[in-house]
């Protein structure tokens, strides 16, 4: 039964456990340091322990902060389709490197990048239901902008579809 105030009952539990824990959560599928780092405080860990952790888990390849970042982005691009400047934001959020987050942008393919934006906004621009051309175009560009891809290319994309659409 949970306490009065609704909040589970604190898990405490030893380094070691902590660690098999975590490698299993790890091999389930990548995580950032900061993910892992997290759940060990959860465990009411000594920062100490923490970081023996993740070193451990860092040596024994269960933990790998650019495999993180390629997976991450990856994920996020093909499945969710969002753009490059949404998934720096998150991987940032993570608390993952400048050079691991450089590294995972630039394993997203420059064409299937493009041709994703294309089907983005042919997706917004079908369902949105407006007459007056400039709401529309504001709203896709909107829309389209906050998936996080790069206003220079939204709007080049943006222009030639509704062009098209003209004709």
């Amino acid at each position: 039964m949970r306490n009065m105030n609704n909040k589970k009952p604190e898990k405490i539990i030893t380094p070691l456990l902590a660690l098999e824990k975590m490698r299993s959560w790890c091999a389930y599928q990548e995580r950032s340091q900061n993910d892992v780092r997290q759940k060990l405080f959860e465990y009411k860990l000594e920062s100490e322990q923490v970081e023996s952790i993740i070193i451990n888990l860092i040596e024994e390849k269960f933990l790998n902060e650019e495999r993180f970042a390629m997976a991450f982005a990856g994920g996020k691009f093909r499945i969710k389709h969002w753009g490059r400047i949404k998934i720096k934001i998150a991987l940032k959020q993570h608390r993952v490197s400048d050079y691991c987050i450089k590294k995972a942008l630039k394993s997203i393919d420059g064409e299937a990048y493009e041709q994703v934006l294309i089907k983005v906004i042919e997706k917004k621009l079908r369902l949105t239901k407006m007459s007056d051309k400039h709401k529309k175009y504001y709203t896709v560009l909107n829309y389209v902008l906050s998936r996080g891809f790069e206003s220079d290319l939204v709007i080049e994309q943006l222009k030639v579809l509704l062009s098209s659409e003209d004709k």
